[in-house]
């Protein structure tokens, strides 16, 4: 568990400060960021759950609600480094995969169309604000989705994204 908050750490500071991720920026993502305590949070409500601790992830999840903003499901795969510009609005559920220093920068919707399944969002993608994913669709690794985009099919790596429904307008 410690591991995983550490390198949670040093991703995240890699991504908030476009650095490199040097102790000092741990530290500064570690006390300054509030991305650091939801993903924390996120990895002690795993913890609970798989050793089966009554209350806690219950507990845990309404204080992110009441504290962040922010609605986590229970079988949400989340990355390490993940980085939550602004939480609040921000709503993750089901089974959706966050890859590794995904950017979302607030008030984003990651979740089913339909109960027909979850979003797998690859490594270093960017997520703007208020943006929509639904449904089983693959965004790919590097790619960025514009600001109040609706995805609904899948994006392509290194790939821009947008309009509503989103559709690919760039490749980075």
């Amino acid at each position: 568990m410690i591991r995983e908050l550490l390198r949670d750490a040093m991703e995240l500071a890699k991504v908030a400060t476009k650095g490199k991720g040097s102790t000092t920026d741990m530290v500064r993502a570690v006390l300054l960021y509030d991305s650091f305590v939801v993903t924390a949070t996120t990895r002690v409500r795993q913890l609970a759950r798989r050793w089966r601790i009554p209350v806690v992830n219950r507990a845990l999840r309404l204080a992110q609600t009441a504290l962040y903003g922010i609605e986590i499901g229970k079988d949400v795969q989340l990355g390490h480094g993940v980085y939550f510009v602004h939480s609040v609005g921000t709503v993750i559920g089901g089974n959706a995969q966050i890859g590794d220093r995904v950017t979302l920068m607030g008030s984003n919707t990651v979740g089913t169309n339909k109960d027909d399944g979850y979003p797998v969002i690859e490594d270093d993608v960017v997520i703007g604000a208020g943006a929509r994913i639904l449904g089983p669709v693959r965004i790919g690794a590097r790619s960025v989705i514009g600001a109040n985009a609706v995805v609904r099919e899948d994006v392509p790596p290194d790939s821009v994204a947008v309009g509503i429904p989103a559709k690919v307008v760039a490749k980075r």
